[in-house]
């Protein structure tokens, strides 16, 4: 087939589609870039273990929209449309629709924003959630029958489980709120405030993302005359909401003792660790002897700061009137 047959031969809709995937690619390059610059730079002011992760979403969906551009580019202008690229256009699809997903539920969970790391249990349903919504979407983009009814429901569980988790970490930062208001330590109040607003905006966004993937599901039809219209509303609506999340949950300088937080979630101790600041004189420090108290001193930074802590669990004598 020469060249003038076989370009007549693809439907014209499907033209501005190298342009599409290339402005695309380079937005998104960028957007990567930029993301891992910026995570690299800002890497001591927080934990960015979260933000190292989320920098996987844009670095995949970069590469599948650069097997796509290649695919389209080949096709049209070379006639050879490669069966390794529409495959890498596949697979990429699918990592990216996965990763989103993980990574939705990684701040759901309040991971390096609540807990320094996630439980055995949350790590375990994460990664059942993440595989089961692989294996059907893989199932779906091969329309086998069926697949498109549990990709729906697999959707309803994983943003069930989201706003779950979403609400549960509101309501602990409103209970810290309250715990740092009556008791007036406003060393932490910054800092959990912080927290307490980027789980609002989160929530917001995932408004948005549950409403976005509705609306592309329902649009999901074969009709090829307004194809690069839906492509390029939805990779719009991709990239906008990855950019709000991404500015949300950036690398920065934060409020101070942003990064102070448990281990793990506990459902026992749900109030934030007060911070105190407190005054001794020479002698008073000389003679302090408590074993409720452990005192040391910080050397990580340029100047030596003094660390008091109180031990959490220590008995406490109790005082009775005789």
């Amino acid at each position: 087939m020469d060249a003038s047959n076989f370009s007549t031969s693809i439907n014209e809709s499907y033209w501005p589609l190298p342009y599409l995937y290339s402005s695309f690619t380079s937005i998104w390059v960028v957007f990567a870039s930029c993301w891992i610059i910026n995570t690299y730079v800002n890497r001591h002011f927080q934990v960015n273990n979260l933000q190292w992760t989320l920098a996987c979403v844009p670095c995949v969906k970069a590469l599948q929209l650069a097997f796509s551009f290649f695919f389209w580019y080949s096709c049209f202008y070379f006639q050879t449309c490669s069966l390794w690229m529409s495959f890498g256009v596949y697979v990429t699809g699918l990592l990216f629709e996965t990763a989103s997903i993980v990574s939705f539920l990684l701040i759901a969970h309040g991971y390096c924003i609540t807990s320094e790391r996630l439980s055995v249990p949350e790590r375990r349903a994460m990664a059942v959630l993440g595989c089961v919504f692989y294996l059907i979407l893989v199932g779906h983009r091969a329309s086998i029958p069926y697949f498109s009814i549990l990709l729906v429901l697999d959707y309803l569980l994983i943003f069930f489980v989201i706003f779950n988790h979403i609400t549960q970490n509101l309501s602990l930062l409103s209970e810290q709120l309250n715990f740092i208001e009556d008791e007036d330590v406003q060393e932490m109040r910054d800092a959990v405030y912080t927290k307490y607003l980027m789980f609002k905006k989160f929530k917001g966004a995932m408004h948005i993302v549950a409403i976005a993937e509705t609306a592309i599901f329902i649009n999901m039809d074969s009709s090829m005359e307004s194809y690069w219209m839906k492509l390029l509303v939805r990779e719009w609506a991709h990239f906008c909401i990855f950019l709000y999340i991404g500015w949300i949950f950036r690398s920065q300088d934060l409020a101070p003792r942003f990064s102070v937080m448990p281990m793990h979630k506990s459902k026992k101790d749900r109030i934030v660790p007060p911070i105190y600041s407190i005054e001794l004189d020479a002698a008073s420090f000389k003679d302090f002897s408590c074993r409720e108290w452990q005192i040391g001193v910080d050397r990580s930074s340029k100047d030596s700061i003094l660390v008091v802590i109180q031990h959490p669990h220590v008995s406490r004598p109790v005082l009775t009137n005789s």
